[in-house]
């Protein structure tokens, strides 16, 4: 288990220790550009975790590494240069994202992430912050500079026309989805219930029973609980509405009164205010849905699937009419994105499970019957979807590919821009190597001492 963590908290976190027990080398830098560091530590990392992944590695493996890092290091200083700006709330946000995820391969057991880390949660929280602030400049820097390339459809086809005939790529079959997506309701008796539980916890915090944080643990449905509902500091805008409204109306230490919203049910307390920024725990109270609700949801649905059928409903109309508005689909008549690729062409291996046995045996056209999901949060969903198009396995062509081959036209000229504003930047930039790298291949671009200040 340790050694699978390790791999996912480099993974996850993209910065720091592959393990804490793997910092056997005594650090040194091995490159400057600008004012950034290449520290040998930060080669040796990436080696071991590439050897952990791949196995046996070529010889220039830290050549390679070298060269990445090297381009990361003039992102970031010329985004420090450039005044490029990371909000702080955002670095919180994606810093707990990234936790929790360690923590759900951990089964959320806060008490084994100590023990393997050696630190508190919020020690490693602390130890990373600063180095997902730079991963994240480097990723605007390198978005800012990419913003203008676009590609003209004389370009797609220029780039369609260079590639040898034999290398075309052979595509597998896709289809096309479209899916309108219901959530099932909570009955009154439900969220009554939820209400009345809230209502007594406050009355135990108040009355000194309990402590608010002793309670948020016990009760929380989020992942706050274990940090004792502690959300911290956050300014406006973080929030949904509702939550928003009811913390920004409390004084310090001051709790509020039931609050509903799109998640369910909360006892807010306040626990500082420094003028526009509040942090703030809550407690989270989700109410249950019950079978009944459930099947109310799924024949809800199936009627809505027999007017389509009947022609007597338009998908994309019944879309409009009653698919939940925050999916995806919603905006797009229905049709489900793939977002690896960012077209509505899936194939087949790429669906999810449940889609892709619902479809197996459907005609174009086609609509299925209601079947449950649950999303990435863990909310109930029903769904019905369609299939729109099918197409045949064959070798890529412009009148059927357009999209793929536009994307890989786009990605081909970024690679020679990025290319051309690196050997720019380079010029305008203090690069220092140390010589034990003199025989790497990349290195003469990152190198040309003559023209160095």
């Amino acid at each position: 288990m340790k050694y699978l963590t390790g791999l996912l908290i480099f993974a996850l976190l993209s910065f720091g220790a592959f393990a804490q027990e793997e910092r056997v080398v005594i650090d040194k830098v091995i490159a400057t550009v600008g004012g950034e560091l290449v520290l040998l530590s930060e080669i040796e990392e990436q080696h071991a975790l590439m050897k952990a992944q791949e196995g046996n590695l070529p010889p220039n493996a830290r050549c390679n590494i070298l060269d990445n890092l090297l381009a990361n290091k003039l992102l970031l200083n010329q985004a420090k240069l450039d005044s490029v700006m990371v909000a702080d709330e955002e670095v919180e946000t994606q810093l707990n994202a990234r936790i929790e995820r360690i923590l759900g391969f951990m089964n959320n057991d806060v008490q084994q992430f100590e023990d393997y880390y050696g630190q508190t949660v919020n020690d490693v929280k602390e130890q990373f912050r600063e180095d997902l602030r730079n991963q994240l400049l480097i990723e605007r820097m390198r978005g800012q500079i990419m913003n203008s390339v676009k590609v003209t459809p004389s370009e797609v086809k220029d780039f369609f026309h260079s590639i040898p005939a034999d290398s075309l790529p052979y595509f597998n079959s896709e289809v096309e989805i479209g899916e309108i997506v219901y959530e099932p309701t909570i009955s009154d008796d439900q969220k009554q219930s939820a209400i009345e539980r809230l209502e007594d916890i406050r009355q135990q915090i108040i009355d000194s029973v309990a402590t608010f944080e002793a309670m948020a643990m016990k009760y929380s449905d989020d992942g706050s609980a274990r940090g004792g509902g502690d959300l911290g500091w956050s300014k406006r805008g973080r929030f949904v509405p509702e939550f928003e409204a009811a913390a920004y109306k409390l004084d310090p230490m001051e709790i509020s009164p039931v609050v509903e919203s799109q998640f369910g049910f909360h006892l807010i307390q306040m626990l500082e205010r420094r003028g526009n920024s509040i942090r703030v725990r809550h407690i989270l109270i989700k109410p249950e849905l019950t079978p009944a609700d459930l099947e109310r949801a799924r024949n809800h649905l199936d009627s809505i699937r027999t007017l389509i059928m009947e022609d007597s409903l338009a998908f994309s109309l019944a879309v409009k009419r009653y698919s939940n508005e925050d999916q995806q689909s919603y905006n797009n008549d229905g049709r489900i994105t793939n977002p690896a690729t960012g077209n509505t062409f899936f194939e087949i291996g790429d669906l999810d499970p449940d889609i892709y046995f619902t479809i197996d045996t459907m005609q174009v056209g086609e609509v299925s019957a209601p079947f449950e999901f649950t999303d990435p949060t863990g909310n109930t969903f029903f769904r019905i979807v369609q299939l729109q198009s099918r197409t045949s396995p064959h070798r890529a062509n412009l009148q059927q590919d357009y999209s793929k081959i536009q994307k890989a036209t786009i990605e081909s000229k970024k690679n020679e821009f990025i290319n051309e504003w690196v050997q720019e930047t380079v010029d305008a930039t203090y690069i220092d190597v140390d010589s034990r790298y003199d025989g790497c291949p990349q290195l003469p671009k990152w190198t040309r001492r003559e023209i160095r200040p």
